[in-house]
């Protein structure tokens, strides 16, 4: 052993544990443990209120007791646990002995072999997997991207009236405001975390290879199929009646798609927001006591987006294995999904550490109006496509001759600078109606923005 001792191999589990959150009490090994006595619990109160081999429904007090078992384990039944598997090498028949203890020690003698029955491994397993990812997408990492929208709808609110040059191709290009581009990364984000939250996770519940042959050898007149989907129901799962030993991942691996394609959409807020800040557009909110460079004092670099970018890739990276990697098993069964379906935790746990960057970068950052206002004032030639558009309308209403307002238009601006002078020295000349020149004199890069500011209002 080290000098150093035990320490965390993961950043998630050391440096960024704080920005992870509530996520280890759903990925941790022990929580994973925890849901699968959970399930199998929950299994055994079923298959007595069923009436399964003659048992009769457990009393309600029964059914409180061994439910407080899950909500209460502690070191002391984990540990438990490990034990059992340090002999069976095998987690899931530990934890199955571990639920035989709790029955006796409950006086629940009888009911020992209702404990696991008709289940392999994987029906303990996929189950309790769907509730972790789908309980810590809901508690976790739900609000904290919920968060980072509430930071963004507000700010494209106050910057919503706030002009702004904008750049295609990195040239300058028309002016849009700075509000309502924030409010189109809100707006892609509410698209896509939609699909997250409303999704559905499939489970599965019906033996060795996705047949209810054990369940069917010993009560034939039992719709076992009916008793599964009301189980699965039930844990608020949905019910995948045609599988092979394991369930699919295809639900799952859908959802992890998604919240791929939501830190995708935040990776190109944070370059975009890199870009505004070196471009000056952005200037960052200096903290006290902070060092920005070890040797150039004046720095204050974007490390929170910098950050952020990093984290969201490694995410993403995670994310795309997992759902390409769970999708496939050979034939009725390989176990190339147990040890990729360890990881989710860690996918999600690089999501967090990077929402974590962006929200509290978007405290760290200011506007800088001033610049803003003077990089649309050196750019009068954005007015060009204003210019050529009012000329088109011009000949449809038969108030001018000219034969190509684009090409008129293109021979005075591109690839060098207009003045505002020139710029309505060249108007003035345009044979264009009075009402026209009036129109497009008036027009200035700040307020042709169209309806940037109004546009902010379609978000929810």
């Amino acid at each position: 052993m080290s000098a150093l001792g035990h320490q965390p191999l993961s950043p998630l589990d050391g440096r960024y544990r704080q920005a992870t959150g509530d996520l280890p009490e759903y990925f941790s090994e022990a929580a994973l443990n925890r849901e699968r006595v959970h399930v199998e619990i929950e299994w055994v109160i079923a298959l007595c209120n069923a009436g399964f081999a003659g048992v009769t429904a457990l009393p309600s007090e029964t059914v409180a007791a061994l439910r407080a078992v899950v909500t209460t384990m502690g070191e002391e039944q984990l540990q438990q646990i490990a034990d059992y598997e340090a002999v069976t090498k095998h987690d899931v028949k530990a934890v199955e002995y571990f639920v035989r203890d709790v029955l006796r020690e409950h006086g629940l003698e009888s009911l020992l072999e209702l404990v696991h029955f008709g289940c392999t491994s994987e029906d303990i397993n996929n189950v309790s997997y769907a509730l972790l990812t789908k309980k810590a997408l809901q508690n976790v990492w739900s609000p904290a991207l919920e968060g980072v929208r509430a930071q963004l709808k507000t700010l494209a609110g106050e910057w919503r009236e706030v002009p702004m040059l904008s750049r295609t191709h990195g040239q300058p290009a028309t002016p849009t405001t700075f509000g309502k581009e924030l409010a189109v990364f809100v707006h892609r984000i509410d698209r896509i975390s939609r699909v997250i939250t409303e999704a559905q996770f499939p489970a599965k519940f019906s033996g060795a290879t996705g047949t209810f042959s054990a369940h069917v050898a010993t009560e034939p007149e039992r719709d076992w199929a009916s008793l599964s989907a009301t189980f699965i129901g039930s844990l608020g799962l949905e019910w995948n009646p045609l599988t092979t030993q394991i369930e699919s991942h295809d639900g799952v691996a859908h959802v992890f798609q998604s919240v791929s394609h939501v830190n995708r959409i935040l990776h190109n807020l944070c370059t975009d927001i890199w870009t505004y800040i070196s471009l000056g557009y952005l200037t960052q909110i200096p903290e006290p006591g902070a060092t920005g460079s070890s040797t150039m004092p004046h720095k204050i670099n974007p490390i929170r987006f910098e950050n952020a970018e990093a984290n969201f890739e490694l995410s993403c990276a995670l994310l795309d294995s997992l759902a390409s990697t769970l999708v496939t098993s050979r034939l009725q069964r390989d176990l190339t999904d147990s040890t990729t379906q360890r990881n989710i935790g860690v996918a999600l746990g690089h999501s967090l550490v990077a929402l974590s960057n962006v929200a509290k970068g978007l405290t760290e950052i200011a506007l800088n109006r001033e610049l803003l206002a003077a990089d649309l004032e050196s750019n009068q030639e954005v007015l060009a496509e204003a210019i050529q558009s009012v000329i088109r309308a011009e000949i449809v209403r038969g108030n001018s001759s000219i034969e190509d307002p684009y090409a008129v238009v293109k021979e005075l601006t591109r690839g060098h600078k207009v003045n505002e002078e020139a710029l309505r020295e060249f108007i003035e000349g345009l044979d264009i109606s009075a009402e026209a020149k009036k129109l497009l004199s008036e027009l200035t890069p700040q307020r042709y923005v169209g309806l940037a500011s109004q546009l902010v209002d379609h978000l929810r």
